[in-house]
């Protein structure tokens, strides 16, 4: 059985929010752990590390669209809640990789998958997601893999 490390570290601090009385950690901790429980029960048991990872950066992303919305609302309130918001939440993430590092990846899932063109992106991608999973956006990983087999 994998240790839920990242789901003890969420209940672990949220003991420790109560104990202080920090509201926003508190109700913030607290959303990430029942969409952590919902998952749960979706899935008839507990969660591996990077499924509860995967619903923390869903819960990031959801700050984030947040931010954008009530940015256009001229809401400066509720931006700067999402924001400490996703400070909370991203203690419990890794650590995003930097352009460099991500390109270091795609170069090394090029060579490992033996893409040779455009074509190959699906190879390269599935070699590649695993590897960056919760530290990289998709997104921007496919537009590095298209340019270096463009590239190359």
């Amino acid at each position: 059985m994998v240790s839920m490390s990242i789901k003890n570290d969420l209940q672990n601090a949220l003991k420790e929010a109560l104990r202080s009385g920090q509201t926003l950690r508190k109700t913030t901790l607290r959303m990430a752990l029942a969409s952590i429980k919902n998952a749960e029960v979706d899935a008839r048991g507990e969660l591996e590390d990077d499924r509860v990872l995967n619903l923390l950066q869903k819960e990031v992303k959801a700050r984030q669209e947040t931010i954008e919305g009530a940015r256009q609302a001229k809401r400066p309130d509720l931006v700067s809640k999402a924001e400490e918001e996703i400070a909370v939440l991203s203690e419990f993430l890794p650590q995003p990789l930097s352009q460099e590092e991500l390109k270091a990846l795609v170069a090394e899932a090029i060579e490992e998958s033996g893409a040779t063109s455009l074509a190959d992106i699906g190879k390269v991608m599935g070699v590649l997601m695993p590897k960056i999973r919760g530290r990289a956006d998709g997104k921007l990983a496919n537009k590095i893999v298209r340019e270096l087999l463009a590239g190359e």
